[in-house]
């Protein structure tokens, strides 16, 4: 199909699901999800998702982060510093030793089993910050300490990574070699926010001399894709640096327009394809060849981190449910997981039978958030 019928097909499917959905009482993202799978290799199989469209989609999520960003109370965030990276740590820690005791209790082999255990500690909230904007959550204490710890989460999944790749490819891990990741990620934030808020404030400022229709908005998009390159050069997420810099335009006095623009452009188009593109990525076949493990593999996936990110919350002083809420909008694996799973296959541990095991982990934990979000904060 021709990519400009590709992508007013997914729109389509996007409004029209996602009104479904929510006319059913659930989030429009889960309707956008299903109505992906429909189009895609789960069901008709109409739309090949191309280049063209997946840059639109990987824009998507970029600029979704980037409005999470600007919509975040900037004074909360502040505040759930440490109960974010209590949150992050024990969301990192348990669901790698559920993987990774599990595997080895499966018969898998070590190095095996400690790359399943690394495939489970990352979290991706594009899914669960689509979610908690629609539900009106994302500026709550909730909403901001899963954003939080979704930033401290990709750090250490980036040190995870290196460790289980060095024991791989090594035999041992370096100390140089974490020092200096560790010491990119610090550089990135420090400069990020030293240098990069005077600089921000000044360009969107120069930007309103600028007599041209939605110059500030224009430079806003600009200052994002900026931060996204930036952070990826720094071996993080593009997604956490347009959180950064949603985050550092939120204290500018063109935050409100910016934010009302974005939010236009973005759920016209963007957003939209970004969440009906990972029903299209999803293809529910691969269940019919996942074995008994794959499915438990999945539920620990689940369990992990509502457990672990959860005690984290209780840990922090948060209610039980607002330490459930916490712990199951930390669910979703999605990119990072797969990026980690490719390592694997890449570097000759995971074969295709072993690599199906993480793709079904995260077919099951997109389709469940949703309703487990849904069921978390009608609990209240």
């Amino acid at each position: 199909m021709d990519v400009f019928l590709e992508l007013a097909l997914i729109l389509v499917v996007a409004k029209l699901f996602g009104y479904l959905t929510v006319r059913l009482g659930f989030p429009a993202a889960l309707g956008q999800l299903v109505g992906g799978m429909v189009i895609g290799p789960s069901l008709l199989d109409v739309v090949a998702f191309d280049e063209g469209v997946k840059l639109i989609a990987d824009l998507g999520v970029v600029m979704l982060l980037f409005l999470a960003g600007l919509e975040t109370d900037v004074e909360e965030f502040k505040h759930v510093g440490v109960p974010a990276f209590m949150v992050a740590v024990l969301g990192v820690l348990t669901p790698f030793t559920l993987g990774y005791v599990s595997a080895m209790a499966w018969g898998y082999p070590k190095v095996q089993s400690l790359f399943l255990g690394g495939v489970l500690t990352a979290t991706s909230v594009g899914l669960t910050t689509s979610i908690l904007m629609e539900m009106k959550r994302l500026r709550s204490r909730v909403g901001t300490t899963i954003l939080a710890a979704a930033v401290v989460d990709d750090v250490l999944g980036i040190v995870i990574l290196t460790i289980l790749v060095g024991l791989n490819t090594k035999g041992s891990v370096y100390a140089e070699d974490l020092l200096i990741i560790l010491g990119e990620i610090a550089v990135f934030f420090v400069l990020g926010l030293l240098l990069g808020t005077p600089a921000v404030k000044e360009a969107l400022k120069a930007s309103e001399k600028i007599t041209l229709p939605e110059t500030v908005t224009a430079t806003a998009i600009a200052i994002m894709l900026v931060f996204a390159y930036l952070a990826e050069q720094f071996q993080i997420a593009g997604i956490t640096g347009a959180y950064l810099a949603g985050l550092i335009i939120a204290g500018s006095t063109e935050a409100r327009k910016v934010t009302d623009k974005t939010l236009t452009i973005g759920y016209s188009l963007f957003i939209p394809v970004f969440l009906v593109s990972i029903g299209i990525e999803t293809d529910i076949h691969i269940l019919e060849h996942a074995g008994m493990f794959a499915l438990v593999y999945s539920l620990l996936a689940v369990f992990g981190k509502v457990f672990g990110c959860g005690t984290g919350a209780l840990i922090s002083r948060f209610k039980p449910v607002e330490a459930l809420q916490v712990g199951v909008g930390m669910i979703p694996r999605m990119e990072v997981a797969l990026i980690m799973a490719n390592v694997a296959l890449n570097e000759g541990v995971f074969d295709r039978g072993v690599f199906s095991i993480p793709v079904t982990m995260v077919v099951i934990t997109t389709l469940v958030t949703p309703f487990l979000l849904k069921w978390a904060f009608s609990r209240e």
